[in-house]
């Protein structure tokens, strides 16, 4: 049965990144376990995400071991968008473990309780020698204090770029490319993928609607809350019409075209539906094979986008 919504006043244009920042701020604790899954292994890769979080941290990784075997010993990230700066956070634990011997970290996010929680679950890793990891609240949209060519690799990551305005991306493409002297990897959601609220699983929203004319995404949660904040979904062209003017894109490819749709669920599922190894290895060469292919593309859950300096 479908569920009217409730009637939304949309916010004008400026107060469009407060309601992002407030969405976020309201989900707290909850964006993380949606989002990067328990708690208690920084690796665990366990969200709902979990295929996709895997091809995003080979490439992490990659971007990673290449510099330290380059000799490089000094290491410059920035994370756009960082939530509770867990993808920040392994990548500074994963460099410190290479034997980076200065490394310079900053998260930034609109959200203020997803900045405070990203700054409480780094106090062990910060307090490690050559580590200088710091969590700023702010605005992407506006000019970095990094310097030109200052960030080895600069992360955008889930759905950070689908919260922009159109006609706001190529500024912050400009200003991504201007900072980046190494590699700068995104995900963003697809034209064609699965149904999200962002903030919080699906099962949180008792209805939501996302207006593909207007770039708004208008959600009811299951306690009555209302959110309405832009979500524009991306085409395979339209990203790569968007980077090619300002980085040289060397992976462009999709992800969770098939975990998302055929992977069992235990919410859902009997045990006796519970997915085999083998079942998940062709899922995975199914992954492998359609990856790049651009009519399979659009329809992945996410793109994930590697590119360098022109």
């Amino acid at each position: 049965m479908t569920i009217a919504l409730k009637t939304i006043i949309e916010p004008a244009p400026e107060d469009s990144q407060r309601a992002i920042a407030k969405a976020y701020n309201e989900a707290g604790e909850r964006y993380l376990n949606y989002a990067d899954g328990s708690l208690a292994r920084l690796y665990g890769f366990d969200s709902q995400y979990s295929f996709g979080d895997h091809q995003t941290w080979a490439a992490i990784e990659d971007r990673l071991h290449r510099l330290r075997l380059s000799g490089q010993r000094s290491l410059r990230l920035l994370d756009l968008g960082c939530g509770p700066g867990t993808w920040i956070r392994r990548a500074v634990d994963r460099a410190h473990q290479m034997g980076f011997t200065e490394i310079v970290a900053r998260g930034v996010d609109l959200s203020d309780s997803q900045i405070e929680r990203a700054r409480a679950l780094s106090h062990v890793l910060s307090a490690r020698a050559g580590i200088s990891l710091t969590f700023e609240a702010g605005d992407i949209r506006t000019a970095f204090p990094e310097g030109d060519k200052s960030v080895d690799l600069c992360l955008c990551l889930y759905g950070v770029l689908n919260h922009v305005a159109v006609t706001e991306l190529d500024a912050i493409m400009r200003e991504i490319a201007r900072v980046t002297a190494g590699q700068f990897i995104a995900t963003v959601r697809t034209v064609g993928s699965t149904p999200t609220i962002y903030v919080e699983a699906v099962s949180a929203a008792r209805s939501f609607h996302q207006n593909n004319r207007s770039d708004r995404l208008e959600v009811e949660f299951q306690n009555g809350r209302l959110a309405s904040f832009n979500s524009h979904l991306f085409s395979r062209k339209e990203i790569r019409n968007l980077i090619t003017p300002h980085m040289k894109i060397d992976d462009l490819r999709g992800l969770d075209l098939f975990h998302g749709r055929f992977s069992t669920d235990p919410r859902w599922n009997p045990e006796s539906a519970q997915s085999t190894g083998g079942f998940m290895r062709e899922l995975a060469a199914l992954e492998t094979r359609y990856s790049h292919d651009p009519e399979f593309m659009d329809h992945a859950t996410h793109l994930l986008i590697v590119a360098g300096a022109q």
